[in-house]
């Protein structure tokens, strides 16, 4: 089966034309290998998924990794502590057992005692019985364990959520007296140093505490132009379509900076549907047919840009900011704790531009404009609809 460019959920190299991950999956490992507590935060789709999934592949062969997404845990599952604790014991261990880890009778003693904890512990089965069976297991495994949780800010406002933050930063700092997790990745929208954007007032108490140990995540999540090019020559591989692979890779970075969601959209556009206009795919990748799929993608409705509108009325200084800058060339000084500022970022809005805002990309800046463009041409209708004699 030829592979495809893919923009919806996870993708995997044997099903999906992507740029090549080594570089990142490397040096993530090396936060890992030095221990490390940190968060991967990035815009939505923006491939952090993506990136879990293969650093989990990546690290197998030096620890035990569990993948823990927070999006099959409902509502019932952070009901309660003891919920809470039975719940993630149970994902734990599966995840575990599926890697099939040196079954020594330390390690069955060790999975088997948390088992019968969760199963016989009702509402004494609490966080810190917890973490000292899982203490146990680590302490009796053949290689670390590496925790992955994704998703993890769509739990952000649940108190027994965040009482599990405080236990995994106790059992973190507490590493180097008795066995531990490795190391702890978490993936959302919200960095940690953000959280506090998702609690209300009165609960910014519990900020600090959890997220103090918190490394920095520094390395770079957008795809830049050498490796959009590496991924469009297996494509060319595969199609001979003749593409100037160069010219087509500097065409997409130019557009979207990047951003790995539109990266892939844009191809997908010129792969399937302008190709079908065009009757070939070699005459769909050239100048004319990228511009086709340009026009199509501003057009289109998607989940990011229902995200980015989404995020307007939600933030409306974010909006206000926005508006300034596209529609009276008004400059903001970059200056990341700002609070409008950090908050356009996080959602992947916005770039430092040699110390100014920028609109994150040309994609972005075409939709935004057509956007406030829409939204007065609308705000006219309405005013015409309830004053159906002006002008006469």
């Amino acid at each position: 089966m030829p592979r495809v460019f893919n923009t919806t959920g996870l993708c995997v190299p044997e099903e999906h034309y992507m740029v090549n991950l080594d570089r990142r999956l490397c040096e993530i490992k090396g936060l890992v290998d030095s221990g490390k507590y940190f968060t991967i935060h990035r815009a939505r789709q923006y491939g952090k998924t993506t990136t879990l999934m293969a650093l989990s592949r990546y690290l197998r062969k030096d620890y035990y990794v569990v993948f823990v997404d927070f999006q099959i845990f409902g509502n019932a599952d952070f009901r309660t502590e003891s919920i809470f604790s039975a719940a993630f014991a149970d994902t734990f261990i599966k995840a575990l057992k599926r890697q099939q880890p040196d079954m020594t009778e330390g390690v069955v003693a060790a999975i088997r005692a948390l088992e019968e904890k969760c199963t016989a512990g009702g509402e004494g089965f609490t966080l810190r019985p917890l973490f000292e069976r899982l203490i146990d297991i680590c302490a009796v495994l053949d290689k670390p364990v590496v925790l992955m949780i994704d998703e993890v800010d769509s739990a952000t406002d649940n108190q027994v959520f965040l009482d599990f933050l405080a236990q995994l930063r106790a059992q973190y700092l507490q590493r180097f007296w008795h066995p531990a997790l490795k190391s702890v990745i978490l993936a959302g929208v919200y960095d940690v140093k953000n959280l506090r954007q998702k609690l209300r007032p009165q609960d910014e108490h519990r900020y600090n505490s959890p997220w103090n140990i918190a490394a920095d995540f520094d390395i770079e999540m957008s795809f830049s132009g050498e490796s959009i090019a590496g991924m469009l020559a297996e494509y060319e591989n595969d199609y001979h379509t003749e593409m100037d692979i160069r010219r087509m890779a500097d065409l997409v970075f130019d557009y979207t900076s990047g951003y790995p969601f539109l990266v892939s959209r844009l191809c997908q556009l010129v792969d399937e549907k302008v190709s079908a206009i065009y009757g070939s795919k070699k005459a769909a990748w050239t100048d004319d047919g990228f511009q086709v799929a340009v026009h199509m993608l501003i057009h289109e409705k998607n989940m990011l840009f229902d995200s980015l509108v989404g995020k307007l009325y939600d933030y409306p200084q974010l909006k206000k900011m926005l508006r300034a800058i596209l529609f009276a060339g008004k400059t903001y000084t970059y200056m990341a704790d700002g609070s409008v500022i950090d908050i356009a970022t996080m959602f992947g809005f916005i770039r430092n531009d040699k110390g100014n805002v920028a609109v994150a990309n040309r994609i972005f800046e075409t939709r935004l404009y057509y956007f406030f463009l829409s939204e007065e041409e609308n705000q006219d209708a309405e005013i015409s609809m309830s004053n159906p004699g002006r002008g006469i």
